[in-house]
């Protein structure tokens, strides 16, 4: 059975993006094929990825987003034997959400034969009760034929308020049935890791590519080698 992910989150800069390549790169080593679409309005970035097979959605009818332009996206998704991974921005967050539910489009895609599978990030630092409540959102609105999946970010900080771990909050307590697994992203105190992995994301570049890349030393690599390796583990012992 193929998939179809759809990362969702309504507060920009906590690493969707991210998120959506990582699944990506996972699906091209383990079960390909695999396409990507890029609907963020504002911020393309998934579509700057050389490495992925990306098609772009043009959502917006001069100022405004307009949600029949979704139509053409399903009918994409139900007719082609691939997988598919949906990156959304931050602009047209509340419109592909509203899309989904009011159109029951995760029903449609199940009777085609695909599984929708939606990402929420939750980011540590000022953003985490943002995020808290995006899931909140999302969690209490898709029809339960949708299987979710959190990303906690320890980016920005740890994930966690007051003392309290995620799966300590409210908001997991009251949708933990509802959540399919969970796959942290662990801040790296190592300067070094960091800047690895900044460079690639920055350059656009998947782990393939930036392992294989002539300009990165063979420590460079190594430590490259080394956060995907505990990334696609965490990611497979999750369920992605």
């Amino acid at each position: 059975m193929k998939d179809v992910h759809i990362i969702l989150q309504g507060k920009g800069g906590v690493g969707k993006s991210l998120v959506a390549s990582l699944i990506a790169q996972y699906l091209q080593q383990n079960r390909p094929p695999v396409v990507c679409i890029d609907t963020d309005p504002v911020n393309a970035t998934l579509s700057g990825y050389k490495g992925f097979d990306v098609r772009r959605i043009e959502l917006t009818d001069g100022a405004r987003i307009d949600e029949r332009r979704f139509d053409g996206m399903i009918e994409t998704v139900i007719s082609e034997n691939v997988h598919f991974v949906i990156d959304n921005g931050a602009a047209s967050f509340m419109p592909l959400s509203n899309y989904l539910i009011e159109n029951d489009a995760a029903s449609v895609i199940a009777d085609a034969g695909k599984r929708v599978i939606l990402h929420t990030v939750i980011t540590g630092g000022q953003a985490l009760l943002d995020t808290a409540g995006g899931l909140d959102k999302l969690a209490s609105s898709v029809p339960e034929s949708a299987g979710i999946f959190v990303w906690l970010n320890g980016y920005f900080g740890e994930v966690a308020h007051e003392g309290k771990s995620f799966e300590q909050l409210n908001v997991y307590k009251k949708h933990k049935d509802r959540i399919a697994g969970i796959i942290d992203i662990p801040r790296r105190t190592s300067e070094t890791f960091v800047r690895d992995v900044e460079d690639m994301l920055r350059d656009k570049l998947t782990f393939d590519e930036a392992v294989n890349a002539p300009a990165n030393g063979v420590m460079v690599k190594q430590r490259l080698k080394s956060v995907q390796k505990d990334l696609f583990t965490r990611m497979a012992a999750a369920g992605v």
